[in-house]
């Protein structure tokens, strides 16, 4: 299967450009176009092999999330021309992540475990286990690094900074906490657990905007909801769904994105595994069977398909 690394189009009226981590951005005035590559991603580094079906898989995700969730909040997205493309507004996006956890797990847990209780400025209790549900959702913002590792910040240091003002960091909280209410439920109705995620807004005309993808696989952790409660007691491994199979390969490999470490080869059978668990990954988010294109120049569509656009 071919998999897309990089793009370099030019279209009519296109204003501007910029590669990000996983995705190329071109900009067309007040609109942009997000393709979403089969780059990949994991401690903040850029790995070496691109990873067939993984764009694919997480925009046509994120499509259906921003669908179910804009009667919450209004989001950027307007059409998806193509598969891995999506075509929409351009925000002034917040400087923060808004992080939100329902269980402690990942970064949380490898906090706490080192004996921190408090993450972020909220504090948590003594006496918990990595995956435990926590008493109630909590919101750990993140700085948005343009280079670099994002960075833990309060809520307080946010408000205290200047960063964003406290009425609308208020509301993005609020929003915040709305989503992944909805991320749950929809969670729920397929045997699955939103574990935790991540939002990241802007603002157009002094509304706020939903923008980047949501509840997918990259942003965001499920864990397997049919025998949860049973392996909690049990003390074994949680079945979840999420790009953290990626990282604890690398982790195994001696990897966590820190000076000095090389990253792992990775080999054709380490990708065909990547793409088969990012397809189940669809297939479970979404309860749709997911379809894999072949034989087709995937640039040549794309630039195709998204210039109908401008036709």
């Amino acid at each position: 299967m071919e998999a897309l690394k990089e793009t370099q189009f030019n279209f009519p009226g296109q204003t501007g450009f910029y590669r990000g981590k996983v995705r190329d951005v071109y900009y067309f005035g007040d609109k942009m176009l997000m393709v979403a590559t089969d780059r990949i991603s994991a401690f903040d580094v850029v790995l070496p092999r691109a990873i067939p079906c993984k764009g694919q898989i997480l925009n046509q995700i994120a499509w259906q999330n921003l669908e179910s969730t804009k009667d919450i909040v209004p989001n950027w997205a307007q059409k998806l021309p193509d598969p891995m493309a999506t075509y929409g507004l351009q925000c002034e996006p917040y400087a923060v992540e808004m992080v939100v956890r329902g269980y402690l797990v990942g970064h949380a847990w490898r906090t706490y475990i080192s004996g921190k209780r408090e993450i972020c400025g909220v504090i948590l209790p003594d006496g918990l286990k990595e995956n435990d549900k926590l008493l109630s959702p909590i919101i750990t913002p993140t700085t948005k690094a343009k280079e670099g590792h994002d960075m833990d910040i309060s809520r307080e240091e946010i408000i205290n900074q200047g960063i964003v003002p406290k009425q609308e960091y208020e509301e993005l909280e609020k929003i915040t906490f709305q989503l992944f209410n909805r991320g749950t439920e929809l969670a729920a109705k397929k045997g699955l657990i939103l574990v935790d995620t991540k939002y990241e807004f802007g603002k157009l005309n002094d509304q706020i905007y939903l923008i980047d993808e949501i509840h997918t696989p990259d942003s965001s952790r499920y864990f397997y909801k049919e025998g949860y409660e049973e392996r909690q007691l049990k003390g074994e491994k949680q079945k979840q769904l999420s790009k953290e199979f990626v990282r604890e390969w690398l982790m195994a490999n001696g990897f966590q994105g820190k000076e000095g470490e090389t990253i792992p080869e990775m080999t054709n059978e380490v990708v065909e595994g990547i793409t088969k668990r990012y397809i189940e990954l669809y297939e479970q988010v979404t309860g749709s069977k997911f379809e894999i294109f072949k034989g087709i120049n995937l640039p040549d569509r794309i630039a195709d398909n998204v210039s109908s656009l401008f036709r």
